[in-house]
């Protein structure tokens, strides 16, 4: 069937990698792709495998299930994950890498099975926006702060700018620090974010002119008098061919 999940089982445990593979072969639509015995081991199969569902164990030896969760999750088109685990008091950072569930061992067929059913092969940039705007138009993003959830319109952004760890979106309203990455923002909107140098985004409705300055550095103004971005050397030609795309004459 071209429409069965693929799902990785990592757990420590034969004994329990073995329950649970029971489980989801006893789930219609699903098939079980790979097993991994540590964190390690499941960051190699995620990687040849691509399963689109993983269920992960938290306690195992070398690199456990929330270091590879963590890991996992700055992927740009990570696995939905779903933690199955005997201990509860992870919930809150299985929240912080995005997982979709959260069950403890021994682990119900039921719950396994509603588990499966929410989960989807989204990136976590979308999954973010839809655990935040439930119900809501997918323009927007939603962004993690200290304060809550914060939700940023897509046609509000600016631009996003990188510095070290962290990405500050620029927006209408003011400026959002996100843990997104760069490349996630870039693929999850591709036709909203525009590329123009290693260290920033612009969003293209913002997008109005390019200009060489005297000593041979490219500029991309923006609209309403928001300021000039620099553009590497590398993106001009992103930025000259969007702007014949998209203006006229």
């Amino acid at each position: 069937m071209t429409d069965t999940r693929s799902v990785l089982i990592a757990d420590d445990e034969p004994l329990a990698r073995e329950r649970i593979r029971r489980l989801v072969e006893a789930v219609p639509g699903y098939r079980v792709c790979g097993e991994a015995a540590d964190g390690d081991s499941c960051l190699k199969q995620v990687a040849e495998l691509e399963p689109d569902i993983l269920l992960l164990d938290i306690r195992m030896p070398g690199m456990d299930g929330m270091e590879a969760a963590s890991r996992l999750s700055q992927l740009a088109n990570p696995p939905a994950l779903i933690f199955c685990t005997a201990y509860d008091h992870y919930a809150i950072q299985a929240f912080d890498v995005q997982a979709i569930a959260y069950l403890l061992k021994p682990v119900r067929k039921e719950a396994l099975s509603e588990a499966l059913a929410r989960a989807g092969r989204v990136n976590r940039v979308q999954l973010q926006t839809l655990n935040g705007q439930t119900g809501q138009s997918q323009e927007q993003l939603a962004v993690r702060t200290h304060r809550g959830t914060e939700l940023i319109d897509l046609s509000e952004i600016l631009y996003c700018e990188a510095d070290q760890k962290y990405v500050t979106i620029h927006h209408a309203r003011g400026e959002t620090v996100c843990d997104y990455t760069l490349k996630e923002l870039e693929n999850s909107y591709p036709s909203t974010l525009l590329r123009i140098h290693r260290n920033t985004l612009v969003g293209v409705r913002f997008i109005q002119a390019l200009r060489r300055t005297p000593d041979g550095h490219n500029l991309v103004a923006l609209r309403e008098g928001r300021g000039e971005l620099p553009v590497s050397r590398r993106h001009a030609s992103n930025v000259r061919q969007w702007l014949q795309e998209h203006q006229p004459g």
